[in-house]
């Protein structure tokens, strides 16, 4: 295990519980896990991970949302396609985009639900890589420190959440960013659900800070591609539509520091919307499960495309190019966008 500087067997037990609970340190460290995963603390507040991309410099992965229901409304299914799907293109990873057990995430370490919704479901060889993982609403109504704890990944090795963190995979950058405190229903009128703030409190303070943490990384980065990835939506004609709080306050960040796309679940559907202001192409994929059809709240500016039902998304990466494909739970390609760097262009 390599270690930037002179330390001892107390300060790297730190180090590694500072990595998985809280705030990076101030010297490196590396600390290299499964599926060559490597998690390097820096003095960036946010924690970073490295993901390695294959041997001719492309990168390739899954992202899924909105799914853990232990196998019903169609989860099995979608899943089913992601192995074959995954299998074809030779994916390196999966992302997930929150709301990962329903309908209360998981009441503590040793929730059945977790092998149930997880382990149990997406069994195919091809998905068995690095799953990274957001949180969200429905996460947050169960133990969230349960989905945080690293007792999960001994469970099953291809499990990382965390609330907010960044993946350097060489030509791309990965910016995980916790939506769900942004949202003030949740705080003033939480419906009768009960949210697990711990780690939160005080808002305001943590708000501030993620939003500090996250310019911060966007600013300092040199990746030929910058992917946000959250669980709330930004632009969406689904269910939930914008989300008001992010718009405000995320967005003019993603805008500034020229993200390329930001990926999102938290609406049951499939979409793509361009932005007429910035290169940002707004992509929802929360059709890990359930759905509703005809579950459209306006269409939007800039809209190319809508699917009320299950589903999940591909993305192909090259230094100067994103293939990016949407399928339903059979498997059948509904909507392929291409992106290339030198013209931001898609079509």
């Amino acid at each position: 295990m390599p270690i930037c500087g002179a330390t001892n067997s107390l300060s790297l037990s730190l180090r590694i519980m500072a990595g998985f609970y809280g705030r990076s340190m101030t010297q490196c460290l590396m600390l290299t896990t499964s599926f060559g995963l490597c998690l390097i603390s820096t003095l960036a507040e946010l924690q970073r991970f490295e993901q390695p991309v294959k041997a001719n410099g492309s990168l390739s992965f899954l992202v899924v949302g909105d799914w853990g229901r232990r196998g019903t409304y169609n989860q099995s299914e979608v899943a089913l396609q992601m192995g074959k799907i995954g299998e074809k293109l030779d994916i390196n990873f999966i992302v997930s985009t929150g709301d990962n057990f329903y309908d209360n995430g998981l009441t503590g370490v040793d929730d059945p639900a977790f092998e149930e919704s997880f382990t149990r479901i997406y069994t195919a060889q091809s998905l068995q890589k690095q799953w990274y993982n957001v949180l969200g609403n429905h996460d947050y109504r169960g133990d969230v420190e349960a989905q945080l704890s690293p007792v999960l990944k001994k469970i099953d090795s291809r499990w990382l959440c965390l609330r907010s963190f960044v993946l350097n995979a060489e030509i791309a950058e990965f910016f995980f960013v916790d939506t769900t405190p942004f949202v003030d229903k949740y705080f003033s009128d939480p419906e009768g659900h009960t949210y697990d703030w711990r780690g939160v409190s005080p808002r305001k303070d943590y708000l501030t800070n993620l939003l500090k943490d996250v310019d911060l990384a966007l600013r300092e980065s040199i990746a030929k591609w910058k992917i946000v990835v959250g669980h709330h939506t930004i632009r969406s004609a689904g269910h939930h539509g914008d989300t008001k709080e992010i718009v405000e306050q995320l967005l003019p960040i993603l805008e500034t520091n020229n993200v390329d796309l930001y990926v999102n679940g938290h609406d049951h559907c499939l979409e793509h919307i361009s932005s007429n202001h910035s290169p940002i192409q707004f992509l929802t994929s929360g059709g890990g499960s359930k759905a509703w059809r005809g579950d459209i709240d306006e269409l939007k500016q800039g809209m190319k495309f809508f699917y009320d039902g299950q589903g999940f998304l591909s993305m192909q990466l090259t230094h100067t190019d994103a293939e990016i494909v949407f399928y339903d739970v059979f498997g059948k390609l509904l909507h392929k966008l291409n992106v290339s760097k030198q013209l931001y262009s898609s079509m």
